[in-house]
Formats: C-alpha cells, sequence, structure tokens
C-alpha cells in the first residue's frame, strides 16, 4: 500500500508541479509581487521575458518527467515484489505489471520524442503554428493518457489489496 501511494502521490504531483510551472510564467508577467522582477520583465518587454521564462519552465518539466519515469520503475518493482509474496493477489500482481509496462512505453517510445521535439519548438513562433506542434500535442495527449491509466489501474490495485487482505494492512 505505501508502495501504492508513493507511485500515485508521484504521478499526481509530478502532473500539478509541470502545469503550474507554465500558470505561473503568466501570473509573475502579469502580477508579481517582486519589484525587481516586474523591472526585468519591463525592459526585456514581455514577448522575449515570457519565452525566456517558458524555456526555463520546459527544460525544468522534461527533466522531472525524465526523473519520474526513472523513480517509477524501482518503486513498481518494489511494489511487485511485495504484492506477489500475498496469497490471492493475482488482480494486482497484472495491475502493478500493467502500470510498470506503461512506464517502459513511456520512457522508451514516447518520452524522447516528446524531449527532441519540445526543444525544436523552444523560440519557435506559433503563428503561424509549426508542423511539429501538432506532433508535440500528439505526443503529450498520448503520455497523459498512459499516465491517467496508470493512476486509474493504480488505484484499482491499492483497493484490490485492500480488499482482499484488509487485515494485513494493520
Amino acid at each position: 500500500m505505501f508502495c501504492m501511494a508513493i507511485w500515485l502521490s508521484g504521478s499526481v504531483f509530478t502532473a500539478v508541479v509541470a502545469t503550474e510551472n507554465f500558470y505561473t510564467i503568466d501570473r509573475l508577467i502579469a502580477k508579481s509581487p517582486n519589484d525587481v522582477f516586474r523591472v526585468v520583465v519591463e525592459t526585456m518587454e514581455n514577448p522575449p521575458a515570457r519565452d525566456l521564462l517558458r524555456y526555463l519552465s520546459s527544460e525544468l518539466n522534461r527533466l522531472y518527467f525524465q526523473y519520474w519515469n526513472i523513480a517509477q520503475l524501482p518503486v513498481g518493482l518494489v511494489a511487485l515484489s511485495l504484492v506477489s509474496t500475498i496469497p490471492r493477489s493475482r488482480l494486482a500482481t497484472w495491475g502493478i505489471v500493467a502500470m510498470l509496462c506503461v512506464v517502459l512505453f513511456l520512457m522508451v517510445f514516447i518520452t524522447p520524442p516528446i524531449l527532441s521535439i519540445g526543444r525544436t519548438l523552444d523560440f519557435v513562433p506559433r503563428n503561424p503554428p509549426p508542423p511539429e506542434l501538432r506532433t508535440f500535442g500528439l505526443l503529450h495527449a498520448t503520455y497523459s493518457a498512459f499516465t491517467l491509466v496508470n493512476v486509474v489501474v493504480g488505484i484499482l490495485v491499492t483497493l484490490w489489496i485492500q480488499k482482499e487482505h484488509p487485515s494485513q494492512l494493520v
């Protein structure tokens, strides 16, 4: 249960942090409580300052997702080894195996092109939209959808463990 809590919390936390990184840029540019920051943004003018901050946010998000992808493997393997010792835990075991497969799929096939294409889009004007933007959007949507699948499966695994073995959780 503890491993599942870490896995689920990390997935949600990473998604929230990545989203908030971009929203924070617009909030700070619109109304920062820091006078020095406001002066620097006004000196640079809004579009270049926003582009620079979005680039920083993008690089941080790329780093967070890479680290989270790697961190999920040991958490998932520990969860798998623990749940496999519990009698009558086939659904939970297969659920964790499925979650690990999703993580590996994202690490190998989705994350590398997201990073590569994302970097080609940094500082590129969006009007007209560059052709790579559609591919990036599809990859990002795929990553998000598979992460959501993992969260749902993780919740189900946690419920199966709790339902089948409530006395072992005390």
